[in-house]
């Protein structure tokens, strides 16, 4: 059998390789499931908020500037992590959104993921309507009923819902809004992660009792490496605001982490796995002359000054150089970093990667 360090030799360059030459409407052959249900923020979202009323929503260019489609919502240049996922796992196009899918193609997965979104209901509402976590799985369980109504009954249903992939990704916006001096006064580091946990825990249960039994958990990453939280940090005095929010991230982390144990042990036939989104993102950073960039502290296009400063300034010209910059906007990964690190929550590169497996191994 090949090692991780051999499966790191060989398989990601031709990952990346392969990746960088798919277009959307290849044809290629069956997906390895069914299925893949999308949960998450703007790191996922794909045009939900378009449809909601609210500020955090990727409406132009340059949003969508590499992407074929144009603007879709996506909040980077093109692709999301999880598109580069849904073509690793052999989708012949990207899971569409919830919000414009009815009838048939909703067998085939759906992405929930909400802009500004979080664990908590109360996160990203100083932008308008947002669908955090619960509203999500209100959204889910709205799907399930459109299965049962397609495949003739719930066994069916069941059946094919526990063939697919889920994946969930929340808790950056919360934990940016723990940047907040009130929240930071009601909370300890420690206190807020535990109060971040038992609501996740109770939605990751609610999401197993809907049927889901392969679910990767996306952590948290090094928030505090943001160019909009280095700005933002950079107007706090009395706090060590960059390793503190990372350092509260990690705390959560490792909660999380420990979740998955508890699922795969007390639930049955469930297969939670954690996708370490800090060691990979923390690894680019630190090695990012390795992996080709060059610019990691600021953003690829000019940014708005209201208080929706993480975005893009509308129709301005970003860089040329995207490759070679880490983040597109203040908040937002490009799509070379998404490249990177969708590959490795596909095929870890080291058993950090991933716990206790990635999603090849969560998917066979």
């Amino acid at each position: 059998m090949m090692s991780c360090e051999e499966k790191t030799i060989w398989v990601l360059p031709l990952t990346l390789m392969t990746l960088a030459g798919l277009s959307i409407g290849v044809v290629q052959a069956e997906p390895q499931v069914p299925c893949y249900f999308i949960f998450g923020d703007s790191l996922v979202d794909n045009g939900n908020n378009m449809a909601l009323p609210t500020v955090a929503k990727a409406l132009t260019l340059p949003y969508g500037i590499d992407f074929p489609r144009g603007p879709t919502g996506r909040f980077t240049n093109g692709r999301t992590v999880v598109d580069v996922v849904a073509q690793l796992l052999g989708f012949d196009d990207f899971i569409p959104p919830h919000a414009t899918t009815r009838g048939p193609d909703v067998l085939k997965g759906l992405n929930y993921g909400s802009s500004a979104a979080g664990i908590r209901d109360d996160t990203g509402q100083e932008f308008g309507r947002v669908n955090g976590l619960n509203r999500q799985l209100d959204n889910h369980m709205g799907t399930i009923l459109q299965v049962i109504g397609i495949l003739g009954n719930q066994d069916k249903a069941g059946k094919h819902l526990s063939q697919c992939v889920y994946s969930v990704g929340m808790g950056s916006n919360d934990y940016l809004g723990y940047m907040n001096p009130q929240r930071r006064s009601q909370y300890t580091p420690e206190q807020y992660a535990d109060t971040l946990i038992r609501q996740y825990s109770k939605q990751l249960r609610t999401l197993y009792s809907y049927g889901a039994r392969k679910v990767a958990i996306m952590g948290v990453g090094p928030v505090g490496y943001s160019p909009f939280a280095i700005s933002e940090c950079s107007r706090r005095n009395g706090w060590a605001c960059v390793e503190g929010l990372n350092s509260a991230a990690q705390l959560f982390n490792a909660k999380v982490k420990g979740l998955v144990d508890n699922f795969n042990k007390n639930l049955p036939e469930a297969r939670f796995t954690y996708l370490n989104a800090y060691h990979i993102l923390d690894g680019i950073w630190r090695s990012s002359s390795s992996y080709g960039f060059r610019v990691t502290s600021t953003s690829c296009c000019e940014r708005m000054r209201d208080n929706s400063q993480y975005a893009c300034m509308p129709l301005q010209t970003p860089c040329s150089n995207r490759t070679q910059y880490t983040f597109f906007d203040a908040f937002h990964p490009t799509e070379a970093v998404n490249l990177i690190t969708g590959s490795k929550y596909y095929s870890a590169e080291s058993p950090l990667d991933a716990y206790p497996f990635d999603i090849h191994g969560l998917v066979h």
